[in-house]
């Protein structure tokens, strides 16, 4: 008896040691906020060290039972520990309740994350099982702690940047992962909830990014609501803040620099972004949103960013009546969105937040809708790379970005590329030269898909890249220059008018010029095509198969063998029946090329404009296994075109697919057909092209293209041109800052008459204008010095030429008394004039010289065509002082 009574007072002593211990932690929370904080702060030590552990814990029951879970306490101690039941979705140990603590200065469980945690649970039961996930903006930690108990993930991080609610999620895990008595409780695999949680003190995801963590699931249910005091939200956090400050880190966000901050979403809006910097590739993002931007606009949110959502769940909430939404009421006065509210639970008529506002001022109650969206990255390596191009300092061009898509496949083209693009734009500071006519690696993917899925055995020495159909149609027409050309109706639309207009049929020997090309349009039907090739004899046809005859190889042999018997090259398109599919469809052309030699005499075309998105995005490519010609057609490229437009070969490439090695076999000669025309192939012979043959050691430096590290803004706006859905005409429209930089930079004036025409390549430009001047019957008038590219352009086209001499001494500069002698027997002049820029010299025109040059010009009714393109790189141009144009037009005007 006396043992028994002993051990009842030591247990009285220690209840009421206990009593007087929780009595004086109760003191010390009745002080402040801050005071508890501090009290529990020291407590939290207690915890983290497993000689205390223990008795720690057992300290929080005593507490909880001492004070109970009212809001009396919150008030009067400053803290409030309650139960949170989890009702149906109770965890793995059949768990039905948490126990968790709550202090003023962070986020307290209301209906907003209760509403997000049922959204989790309409996932099925392997969402985080084994699985690294974050939770932003946790709070007391009770979803990050629900998440571990309920799913055994393999690691969850609850994340908050308030430092006093990390703190608290803490003393909420040790409390959830001990009982009452303080000893472990042990899941199915033998681990506590202490292996399975951390919380740290993180803007977002700024700690999983500064840890190299990747993740599985990322979760948030963060504030959307901008707030009212914009300075407030610049204060430095720290735990030992204000209360008030530190609870508005709950309900209010700062602005974040997205266009979604209009919204109020600008928070949730960096919060996914940074997720696509950590999330695997299989990853799902789920997070709680309120519906108060719009459900349309929500969702937007996500799917421009690449993501396919999926709207788990949806409710009514009242809106909390400490949270200011007069930063609503302000968006909407300078702008025509319209938030989403509610009058009561009941009502489904929306109101906008002004209303609102007014109706809660009054005593009503308000409520918006609250969904939880689960997302997942459509194409995440891909989209993983556009962003970290764009953190990579174009940050101001996500707000353009748009990848969202009705049609899969239009996805699954837009992104690949736009990857593609961005990783060029970030590795390198300028576009890396390639051969004009066509990059190696793009010549690569064409011969490895023709060979991958059609079994065409062909290597990248057998492609020709063409900026379009049209021109590579026009540089072999003009490189063969035939007395007479058949060419399918469909494809005569951009060729010459005075080829298709000409009746000058009669062969060389009734006397017709080398000079003189006509083309004869014909219908598509092989049989029409073949009786006019029996009939007429040409020397060139080009032609394109019908839909019903593209089934079967017969009507292209058919082709082959009418155009070897009388002698005629044949270039086929088959454009139209080209598929870039990992299913192409079935084309006789293909099928027969798979098992019979591609015949010298014929060349296939095929023009790439089947894309889903980008519908002005176009490239030609003529396969052959004649050597000679395909050489002649690279150098018409260069010589007429400039080069193929790199972004448009990316583009295509990207829709490609892998690169096969593999060579011809060894083909038999043909009979002898059309050869080049001698002016033709003795221009491309004797070009200053970029790149030499083999057996020359000479390489020509001037590719006119530009080797300066690339603008950044020119990076942004490239990549903004293609990652934009829609764009307005005035946007894309050059014209009016080109008239600003012709009238700033040369005092030329323009008016609504003045015309602008536009090219990939100043080569391409220089040529249509020789057109013209060959049209007119004039003849071009090139100074000593001149752009050898140029000149061969005029050569090729068999323009008239007349060279000006110019004094090397005095840096190759025309004057007036030069260009008085020189043009005095000149008929329709057109004069070439490099400037401000002289090339080669790199001397500038003064006004004055202009002007002479200009009037002399005038005085034989010539035509002037000045060439700017080596103009702006000056090294000393001091002292120039610019041209007025304008001035000089003027006062010849004025002379008659």
């Amino acid at each position: 008896k006396r043992r028994r009574s002993r051990e009842r007072d030591r247990q009285c002593v220690c209840v009421k040691m206990k009593m007087v211990q929780v009595d004086e932690f109760l003191k010390q929370c009745q002080q402040s906020g801050d005071a508890a904080y501090t009290a529990f702060r020291s407590l939290l030590e207690r915890l983290e060290d497993p000689k205390t552990r223990c008795e720690a814990r057992m300290f929080l029951s005593d507490l909880q039972s001492r004070v109970g879970s009212s809001d009396d306490c919150l008030q009067q101690y400053h803290f409030r520990i309650q139960d949170i039941y989890l009702d149906q979705y109770q965890g793995s140990q059949g768990r039905k309740k948490l126990t968790m603590m709550v202090i003023p200065s962070i986020f307290i469980p209301e209906d907003w994350s209760f509403t997000f945690y049922e959204g989790l649970n309409r996932h099925p039961d392997s969402i985080f099982k084994d699985k690294t996930v974050a939770e932003l903006g946790c709070g007391n930690g009770w979803i990050t702690i629900a998440i571990a108990d309920k799913w055994l993930p393999a690691k969850v991080y609850g994340l908050d940047i308030n430092p006093r609610a990390v703190k608290v999620s803490w003393i909420n895990l040790y409390m959830n992962a001990f009982d009452e008595k303080g000893q472990p409780i042990y899941d199915e695999e033998k681990k506590t909830l202490l292996d399975r949680v951390e919380f740290h003190e993180s803007d977002l995801l700024a700690y999983c990014r500064e840890h190299d963590i990747q993740l599985e699931r990322i979760v948030g249910c963060i504030p959307q609501i901008l707030n009212p005091n914009p300075e407030a939200m610049s204060k430095m956090i720290t735990e030992n803040a204000s209360e008030e400050f530190l609870y508005s880190l709950s309900n209010y966000c700062a602005l974040q620099g997205f266009v979604e901050d209009q919204f109020g979403l600008g928070l949730i809006a960096r919060a996914v972004e940074e997720g696509i910097a950590v999330i695997k590739p299989t990853g799902i993002m789920i997070f709680n949103m309120g519906g108060r931007p719009g459900q349309g606009v929500c969702k937007r949110l996500f799917e421009r960013r690449g993501f396919l959502v999926n709207r788990l769940w949806q409710t009514k909430v009242l809106q909390a009546g400490d949270t200011d939404i007069s930063a609503l009421v302000e968006i909407e006065k300078n702008s025509p969105h319209r938030f989403e509210f509610f009058m009561g639970l009941t009502g489904d008529q929306p109101i906008c937040a002004r209303t609102a506002w007014a109706y809660g001022k009054a005593g009503g109650r308000i409520s918006h809708a609250l969904s939880v969206y689960s997302c997942q990255l459509r194409q995440p390596n891909q989209v993983k790379v556009i962003f970290e191009f764009l953190k990579s300092g174009f940050q101001e061009i996500s707000s353009s970005l748009d990848l969202s898509f009705e049609d899969d496949s239009v996805a699954d083209e837009k992104i690949p590329f736009l990857a593609y693009l961005a990783r060029v734009l970030k590795e390198n500071s300028y576009f890396p030269y390639e051969p004009p006519a066509g990059c190696n690696s793009f010549c690569n993917l064409i011969a490895a898909f023709l060979k991958t899925y059609h079994h065409i055995p062909l290597t990248s020495d057998n492609v020709v890249v063409f900026p379009s159909r049209t021109v590579a149609i026009e540089n072999a027409l003009r490189l063969f220059s035939p007395r007479l050309a058949i060419v399918d109706e469909h494809l005569t639309r951009n060729l010459p008018r005075q080829w298709l207009t000409s009746l000058a049929i009669e062969t060389a020997e009734n006397g017709l010029s080398e000079d003189a090309l006509t083309v004869i349009e014909a219908p598509r039907q092989s049989d029409l095509m073949i009786e006019l090739i029996k009939k007429l004899k040409p020397q060139v046809v080009v032609t394109g198969i019908a839909h019903f005859e593209a089934v079967t190889s017969s009507a292209f042999v058919q082709l082959l063998d009418a155009t070897r018997e009388i002698g005629s090259r044949l270039l086929l398109d088959i454009s139209d029946h080209f598929e870039l599919s990992s299913l192409p469809g079935s084309s006789g052309v293909l099928k027969y090329l798979s098992g019979t030699p591609l015949p010298s005499h014929a060349a296939i075309l095929c023009g790439l404009v089947k894309n889903q998105v980008y519908s002005d995005l176009e490239v030609a490519f003529v396969i052959s296994e004649e050597e000679a010609i395909l050489k002649a057609l690279s150098k018409t490229v260069e010589v007429l075109e400039g080069n193929t437009s790199l972004i448009s070969q990316y583009y295509y490439g990207c829709l490609f697919h892998e690169l096969l090695a593999f060579q011809l076999t060894d083909r038999h000669p043909h009979p002898e057909m059309i050869g080049f025309a001698t002016s033709a192939i003795s221009v491309l012979n004797n070009s200053e092209l970029s790149i030499s043959d083999d057996r020359n050691s000479l390489i020509h430096m001037d590719v006119d293209q530009w080797f300066l590290p690339m603008p950044s803004v020119v990076k942004a706006a490239i990549f903004e041109s293609f990652a934009r859905q829609k764009m307005a005409e005035s946007e894309i429209d050059v014209t009016p800052s080109i008239k600003q930089f012709v009238n700033s930079n040369y005092g030329f004036s323009t008016d609504s008459s003045t015309e602008f025409i536009y090219s990939d390549c100043s080569q391409a430009l220089f040529k249509n204008l020789v057109l013209c001047c060959i049209l007119e019957g004039g003849t071009m008038c090139f100074p000593a010095g001149s752009n050898g590219n140029y000149v061969s352009v005029a050569k090729f086209l068999k323009a008239n030429i007349v060279k000006i001499p110019a004094n090397s001494e005095e840096g190759f500069k025309l004057t007036e008394e030069i260009l008085n002698k020189a043009l005095e027997t000149v008929n329709k002049p057109w004069v070439y004039i490099s400037g401000p820029t002289i090339n080669p010299t790199g001397l500038l025109y003064s006004n004055k010289e202009m002007e002479n040059i200009l009037t002399a010009c005038a005085r034989f009714g010539a035509r002037v065509v000045i060439d700017t393109s080596f103009s702006g790189l000056e090294f000393d141009f001091q002292g120039w002082g610019g041209w007025n144009l304008e001035g000089c037009l003027s006062k010849l005007s004025s002379s008659g």
